[in-house]
């Protein structure tokens, strides 16, 4: 926690200007992720509005260091595939895909054309795929959003999960607080979602599973939520996992990683045609020695 005081020569400013006055490399997406967290206090009052902020007033910002102070632009983001047309990074937690300093600003820097085909969560690490011109960009969005592009995930989860299992349930997104709700029958509102995983790993004594999770629908936190309607929370999940599982296993963030990417082109690719049937991961499977 960091607490502020306002000087005389800021009296009127908005809060978000003020913080970030204070902190320049803190992403804009973050204070206001803070604000729907009520994360920030004025003068001992939580507030989850951008207001005016006034000489002396007391200011606690519940945001941890390394969001405050930003991602370092010469972070080292390994490169799992690349080619003429497409590369595939293997992103680190406590970074968006897009955004101010982001990946995508990050990698623009490097890059005459870079531009990503879809997005994991911050605190998801893993596999995301970049086009690297604009046809590729074109063809790749068509292919993500037709399901021809097969993503695999790796959760650690607390629980013992089914060998396999087909997820279905109804999803409702609160954009203005930033989560999601899940429900077993049709809502007005809701929509429908399908996750399936089957099961790596159990470890009986901690109770803990390591699972393959696919995605055959692509909302909002569909896999950390339906997980957790699914009595299988997340370990280290803050959003929809469980604070005393979190603080047993130390996890101070969620045990998800975007794994796999597989090509199953069911129409012509065009230049892309080469990659039909290839399929890009992640050297090692993540999280085994959570069940160690």
């Amino acid at each position: 926690m960091k607490t502020l005081t306002v000087n005389y020569n800021d009296d009127g400013k908005k809060l978000s200007t003020y913080i970030t006055s204070i902190f320049p490399n803190l992403n804009i997406n973050a204070f206001y992720k803070a604000l729907r967290k009520k994360d920030i206090k004025i003068n001992g009052k939580r507030t989850g509005s951008n207001v005016v902020v006034h000489f002396n007033d007391k200011i606690d910002v519940y945001i941890t260091d390394d969001i405050l102070n930003g991602i370092s632009s010469n972070i080292d983001i390994p490169i799992v595939y690349e080619d003429d047309n497409i590369v595939v990074f293997n992103k680190p937690i406590n970074l968006e895909v897009v955004g101010n300093n982001s990946l995508t600003t990050m990698m623009k820097n490097k890059y005459a054309f870079i531009e990503p085909c879809h997005r994991i969560d911050r605190n998801t690490i893993g596999l995301v795929l970049y086009a690297k011109n604009q046809e590729s960009l074109n063809i790749l969005t068509e292919k993500f959003k037709n399901f021809e592009i097969e993503k695999h995930y790796i959760a650690c989860c607390y629980g013992h999960a089914k060998q396999f299992a087909n997820l279905t349930a109804y999803l409702f997104k609160d954009s203005k607080k930033s989560v999601v709700y899940i429900f077993d029958e049709p809502k007005k509102h809701y929509s429908k979602i399908t996750t399936s995983y089957k099961l790596i790993d159990y470890n009986k004594d901690k109770n803990l599973s390591l699972v393959d999770v696919s995605l055959h629908t692509g909302k909002t936190h569909q896999i950390r939520a339906q997980l957790a309607h699914s009595s299988l929370p997340i370990v280290g999940d803050g959003k929809y996992g469980s604070y005393e599982i979190n603080k047993k296993f130390k996890a101070l963030t969620q045990l998800l990683c975007s794994y796999s990417l597989s090509f199953n082109f069911s129409t012509d690719s065009g230049v892309l045609n080469y990659l039909q049937d290839k399929k890009i991961t992640l050297n090692k499977i993540p999280f085994t020695d959570y069940l160690k």
